[in-house]
């Protein structure tokens, strides 16, 4: 067994304090998120956690990229029919979250998840790769397959049928917008008393903002 007691980090590079927060967690979002991108040292700002509960009623977290957000919410696209698609589609409570460490920041986003517009979802396929839109095409996302030459030999015929051709949005593939009920903002501060700011959605459409304990 690796013991791992001895990891410690002091946290001291920023506060988060009721005075200097705007009413909506969405400005702060984007507050921040650029905040981190300026920063540095931060790969894929965009990278986020989706946490949701499977069929088998177990949850699951796997990452993948934030593509926009809005006043509206969070959009990310995926196969509807993989794991996780279908996973939102019985059940659409959903958890978000971003670590950025370069920051000592996190970011948990509790929503509700439901399909993006058709337009929606083909105006982001159309502004892909033509390898990532037949990626999208080649896979059964989730699903077992019997070697990775499997479906690299996909792959190749799908680019001989589709030379020189456009490649449309396949209709189990698209968007789903993660409309926020809660965020909580966390930063990290000094002998783990860190600053833990939430946002809750009222039904006023105006948001109740709560300091909690570290």
């Amino acid at each position: 067994m690796s013991d791992l007691s001895n990891y410690r980090k002091s946290y001291e590079k920023s506060e988060l304090l009721e005075t200097t927060i705007p009413e909506d967690p969405i400005n702060l979002f984007n507050r921040w998120f650029h905040e981190v991108e300026d920063f540095g040292g931060v790969g894929e700002v965009n990278a986020m956690t989706v946490s949701t509960i499977g069929l088998d009623g177990f949850p699951k977290s796997r990452v993948v990229l934030l593509k926009k957000y809005s006043e509206e919410g969070f959009i990310f696209y995926t196969n509807y029919n993989s794991e996780k698609g279908k996973a939102i589609t019985a059940n659409p409570h959903v958890c978000l979250s971003f670590f950025w460490p370069n920051m000592e920041r996190q970011v948990i986003i509790k929503g509700i998840a439901q399909k993006t517009s058709e337009v929606i979802s083909d105006n982001y396929f159309d502004s892909r790769p033509d390898g990532s839109k037949l990626g999208a095409v080649v896979s059964n996302q989730s699903e077992v397959i019997p070697s990775r030459s499997f479906l690299e030999e996909k792959l190749k015929e799908l680019e001989k049928e589709f030379e020189g051709k456009t490649v449309s949005r396949p209709e189990h593939w698209g968007g789903f917008l993660v409309t926020p009920l809660e965020v909580e903002f966390w930063q990290g501060r000094p002998n783990r008393l860190h600053d833990r700011i939430r946002y809750f959605s009222q039904s006023d459409f105006t948001w109740k903002i709560d300091r909690l304990a570290p």
